[in-house]
Protein backbone atom coordinates (compact mmCIF):
# COMPACT_ATOMS: atom_id res chain seq x y z
CA UNK A 1 0.00 0.00 0.00
CA UNK A 2 1.37 3.44 -1.11
CA UNK A 3 2.53 5.93 1.89
CA UNK A 4 0.82 8.92 1.35
CA UNK A 5 1.43 10.59 4.79
CA UNK A 6 2.71 13.82 4.36
CA UNK A 7 6.77 14.88 5.32
CA UNK A 8 7.00 17.47 7.98
CA UNK A 9 7.87 20.79 6.60
CA UNK A 10 11.52 22.35 6.50
CA UNK A 11 12.33 24.56 8.87
CA UNK A 12 12.09 28.04 8.48
CA UNK A 13 15.14 29.87 7.04
CA UNK A 14 15.82 32.94 9.03
CA UNK A 15 16.90 35.96 7.73
CA UNK A 16 20.74 36.36 7.86
CA UNK A 17 22.47 39.59 9.13
CA UNK A 18 24.35 42.18 6.72
CA UNK A 19 26.93 44.83 6.71
CA UNK A 20 28.81 46.00 10.03
CA UNK A 21 26.19 43.53 12.23
CA UNK A 22 27.45 40.61 9.62
CA UNK A 23 30.51 41.68 10.32
CA UNK A 24 30.20 42.04 14.06
CA UNK A 25 28.86 38.75 14.75
CA UNK A 26 31.28 36.90 12.78
CA UNK A 27 34.38 38.41 15.28
CA UNK A 28 31.64 37.06 17.98
CA UNK A 29 33.00 33.84 18.82
CA UNK A 30 36.60 34.65 18.62
CA UNK A 31 36.02 37.67 20.82
CA UNK A 32 34.17 35.47 23.13
CA UNK A 33 37.39 33.15 23.78
CA UNK A 34 40.14 35.76 23.69
CA UNK A 35 37.12 37.26 26.59
CA UNK A 36 37.63 34.12 28.86
CA UNK A 37 41.04 33.57 28.34
CA UNK A 38 41.53 37.31 29.54
CA UNK A 39 39.65 37.17 32.62
CA UNK A 40 40.88 33.76 33.29
CA UNK A 41 44.47 35.23 33.04
CA UNK A 42 43.72 38.79 34.87
CA UNK A 43 42.07 36.69 38.12
CA UNK A 44 45.11 34.11 38.28
CA UNK A 45 47.85 37.00 37.74
CA UNK A 46 45.25 38.97 40.58
CA UNK A 47 46.29 36.02 43.02
CA UNK A 48 49.83 35.82 44.85
CA UNK A 49 51.90 32.82 43.34
CA UNK A 50 51.31 30.70 46.81
CA UNK A 51 47.52 30.67 46.30
CA UNK A 52 47.73 29.67 42.53
CA UNK A 53 50.14 27.00 43.55
CA UNK A 54 47.55 25.42 46.16
CA UNK A 55 44.40 26.28 43.94
CA UNK A 56 46.42 24.43 41.08
CA UNK A 57 47.28 21.38 43.03
CA UNK A 58 43.96 21.05 45.16
CA UNK A 59 42.31 21.21 41.39
CA UNK A 60 44.33 18.26 40.02
CA UNK A 61 44.41 16.32 43.18
CA UNK A 62 40.06 16.40 43.34
CA UNK A 63 39.86 13.55 41.37
CA UNK A 64 35.52 14.32 41.09
CA UNK A 65 36.30 17.41 39.53
CA UNK A 66 39.14 16.10 36.82
CA UNK A 67 36.18 13.46 35.77
CA UNK A 68 33.72 16.09 35.42
CA UNK A 69 36.17 17.92 33.40
CA UNK A 70 36.85 14.81 30.85
CA UNK A 71 33.06 14.04 30.51
CA UNK A 72 32.20 17.55 29.57
CA UNK A 73 35.17 17.43 27.09
CA UNK A 74 33.72 14.48 25.73
CA UNK A 75 30.53 15.33 25.14
CA UNK A 76 31.43 18.72 23.53
CA UNK A 77 33.53 16.98 21.05
CA UNK A 78 30.46 14.46 20.81
CA UNK A 79 28.41 17.11 19.04
CA UNK A 80 30.50 16.68 15.88
CA UNK A 81 29.68 13.22 15.46
CA UNK A 82 26.18 13.17 12.82
CA UNK A 83 24.57 10.21 14.03
CA UNK A 84 24.57 11.28 18.01
CA UNK A 85 22.51 14.55 16.63
CA UNK A 86 19.76 12.36 15.36
CA UNK A 87 19.87 10.31 18.65
CA UNK A 88 19.70 13.50 20.78
CA UNK A 89 16.90 15.08 18.37
CA UNK A 90 14.71 11.63 19.09
CA UNK A 91 15.73 11.78 23.06
CA UNK A 92 14.65 15.48 23.00
CA UNK A 93 10.83 14.62 21.00
CA UNK A 94 10.18 12.34 23.66
CA UNK A 95 10.91 14.22 26.48
CA UNK A 96 9.12 17.42 24.84
CA UNK A 97 6.02 15.25 22.91
CA UNK A 98 5.50 12.13 24.04
CA UNK A 99 2.62 11.23 26.56
CA UNK A 100 -0.51 13.14 27.81
CA UNK A 101 0.12 16.74 28.42
CA UNK A 102 -2.38 18.79 30.29
CA UNK A 103 -2.29 22.10 30.88
CA UNK A 104 -1.76 21.96 34.61
CA UNK A 105 1.70 19.74 34.10
CA UNK A 106 3.09 22.94 31.48
CA UNK A 107 2.62 25.02 34.45
CA UNK A 108 4.25 23.02 36.69
CA UNK A 109 7.35 22.50 34.49
CA UNK A 110 7.30 25.78 33.86
CA UNK A 111 7.89 26.64 37.22
CA UNK A 112 10.25 24.13 38.36
CA UNK A 113 12.17 25.30 34.96
CA UNK A 114 12.87 28.55 36.93
CA UNK A 115 15.15 27.05 39.59
CA UNK A 116 17.93 27.28 37.08
CA UNK A 117 17.07 30.68 36.46
CA UNK A 118 20.00 31.80 38.45
CA UNK A 119 17.93 34.36 40.13
CA UNK A 120 16.83 31.45 42.70
CA UNK A 121 20.71 31.33 43.72
CA UNK A 122 21.06 35.62 44.31
CA UNK A 123 17.45 35.61 45.93
CA UNK A 124 18.94 33.00 48.39
CA UNK A 125 22.38 35.05 48.72
CA UNK A 126 20.26 37.82 49.14
CA UNK A 127 18.60 36.34 51.96
CA UNK A 128 21.61 35.14 53.45
CA UNK A 129 23.37 38.11 53.67
CA UNK A 130 20.86 40.70 55.13
CA UNK A 131 18.42 38.40 56.74
CA UNK A 132 20.92 35.76 58.43
CA UNK A 133 24.27 37.83 58.90
CA UNK A 134 25.72 35.16 56.79
CA UNK A 135 28.02 37.24 54.52
CA UNK A 136 30.64 34.68 53.05
CA UNK A 137 27.99 32.11 51.83
CA UNK A 138 25.88 34.31 50.28
CA UNK A 139 29.28 35.97 48.35
CA UNK A 140 30.01 32.14 47.24
CA UNK A 141 26.38 31.70 46.05
CA UNK A 142 26.29 35.11 44.33
CA UNK A 143 29.74 35.29 42.65
CA UNK A 144 29.95 31.51 42.03
CA UNK A 145 26.14 32.21 40.12
CA UNK A 146 27.52 35.39 37.90
CA UNK A 147 30.66 33.88 37.11
CA UNK A 148 28.76 30.53 36.05
CA UNK A 149 26.60 32.71 33.97
CA UNK A 150 29.21 34.57 32.12
CA UNK A 151 31.42 31.15 31.66
CA UNK A 152 28.03 29.32 30.30
CA UNK A 153 27.21 32.32 27.60
CA UNK A 154 30.56 32.29 26.50
CA UNK A 155 30.79 28.59 25.63
CA UNK A 156 27.56 29.17 23.95
CA UNK A 157 28.95 31.40 21.72
CA UNK A 158 31.79 29.08 20.76
CA UNK A 159 29.88 26.05 20.13
CA UNK A 160 27.29 27.75 18.26
CA UNK A 161 24.61 25.15 18.59
CA UNK A 162 20.86 25.79 17.88
CA UNK A 163 17.82 26.32 19.47
CA UNK A 164 15.50 22.54 19.50
CA UNK A 165 12.62 24.66 18.15
CA UNK A 166 14.85 26.30 15.28
CA UNK A 167 15.50 22.53 14.31
CA UNK A 168 12.40 20.87 14.59
CA UNK A 169 9.04 22.10 13.11
CA UNK A 170 7.09 20.36 15.90
CA UNK A 171 8.70 20.77 18.77
CA UNK A 172 6.48 22.03 21.95
CA UNK A 173 7.75 25.33 23.43
CA UNK A 174 5.91 25.63 27.05
CA UNK A 175 6.54 30.10 27.59
CA UNK A 176 8.78 32.32 25.76
CA UNK A 177 11.21 31.12 23.30
CA UNK A 178 14.63 30.89 25.02
CA UNK A 179 16.77 33.39 23.21
CA UNK A 180 20.46 32.49 22.43
CA UNK A 181 22.14 29.01 21.60
CA UNK A 182 21.93 25.74 22.98
CA UNK A 183 24.92 24.13 23.88
CA UNK A 184 25.21 24.12 27.46
CA UNK A 185 21.72 24.00 29.34
CA UNK A 186 22.88 27.49 31.79
CA UNK A 187 19.35 26.23 33.72
CA UNK A 188 20.42 23.22 34.56
CA UNK A 189 24.13 24.06 35.21
CA UNK A 190 22.87 26.81 37.46
CA UNK A 191 20.79 24.23 39.12
CA UNK A 192 23.47 21.38 39.81
CA UNK A 193 26.13 24.55 41.18
CA UNK A 194 23.38 25.62 43.64
CA UNK A 195 22.68 22.15 44.94
CA UNK A 196 26.24 21.20 44.92
CA UNK A 197 27.32 24.53 47.27
CA UNK A 198 23.99 24.07 49.58
CA UNK A 199 25.25 20.42 49.96
CA UNK A 200 28.59 21.58 50.96
CA UNK A 201 27.50 24.58 52.96
CA UNK A 202 24.67 22.28 54.78
CA UNK A 203 26.01 19.11 54.85
CA UNK A 204 22.48 17.55 54.92
CA UNK A 205 21.81 13.51 55.87
CA UNK A 206 22.38 11.39 52.64
CA UNK A 207 18.33 11.77 52.26
CA UNK A 208 19.19 15.39 51.92
CA UNK A 209 21.89 15.00 49.72
CA UNK A 210 19.66 12.98 47.49
CA UNK A 211 16.72 15.13 47.53
CA UNK A 212 19.00 18.68 46.69
CA UNK A 213 20.15 16.52 43.67
CA UNK A 214 17.15 15.26 42.45
CA UNK A 215 15.54 18.45 42.34
CA UNK A 216 19.02 19.39 40.01
CA UNK A 217 17.84 16.79 37.98
CA UNK A 218 14.01 17.66 37.24
CA UNK A 219 14.94 21.34 36.37
CA UNK A 220 17.35 19.09 33.47
CA UNK A 221 14.09 17.25 32.51
CA UNK A 222 12.20 20.39 32.10
CA UNK A 223 14.75 21.85 29.92
CA UNK A 224 13.43 19.09 27.50
CA UNK A 225 10.17 19.84 28.20
CA UNK A 226 9.86 23.37 27.85
CA UNK A 227 11.39 22.89 24.29
CA UNK A 228 14.65 24.84 25.47
CA UNK A 229 17.28 22.10 25.29
CA UNK A 230 18.39 18.78 23.43
CA UNK A 231 19.57 16.01 26.12
CA UNK A 232 23.23 16.24 25.41
CA UNK A 233 22.93 20.15 26.55
CA UNK A 234 21.34 19.06 29.59
CA UNK A 235 23.82 16.64 30.57
CA UNK A 236 26.74 18.69 30.09
CA UNK A 237 25.08 21.67 31.96
CA UNK A 238 24.63 19.45 35.17
CA UNK A 239 28.32 18.42 34.89
CA UNK A 240 29.47 21.77 34.08
CA UNK A 241 27.40 23.16 37.24
CA UNK A 242 28.56 20.51 39.25
CA UNK A 243 32.39 21.15 38.42
CA UNK A 244 31.78 24.63 39.21
CA UNK A 245 30.10 24.27 42.31
CA UNK A 246 32.76 21.83 43.51
CA UNK A 247 35.81 24.51 42.60
CA UNK A 248 33.84 26.97 44.46
CA UNK A 249 34.31 24.45 47.74
CA UNK A 250 37.89 24.26 46.53
CA UNK A 251 38.94 27.56 46.74
CA UNK A 252 36.53 27.97 50.20
CA UNK A 253 39.64 28.53 52.34
CA UNK A 254 40.49 31.29 50.41
CA UNK A 255 37.39 33.47 50.84
CA UNK A 256 38.20 35.09 54.36
CA UNK A 257 41.71 36.28 52.78
CA UNK A 258 40.05 37.77 49.48
CA UNK A 259 36.96 38.91 50.87
CA UNK A 260 37.72 40.07 54.95
CA UNK A 261 34.86 41.02 56.43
Amino acid sequence: MENTQTPPPPPPILPQPTGFLARVLKLRRPVTVLGLLLAISLFLTWLPPEQRGEIGRAVLARRSLMVALGLFTLISLSLLWARGQAIDNHVFLLFNLWGFRPRWLDILMWIVTQIGAGLVAIGLAIYLYFFKADPMPALQLALGTMTLALLVEGLKEIMNRARPYLINTQARVIGWKAPGRSFPSGHTAHAFFLVTLLNFLWEPPLIGTIGLFAVAAAVGITRMYVGAHFPRDVVAGSILGFAWGIFMILIDPFWPLWFPF
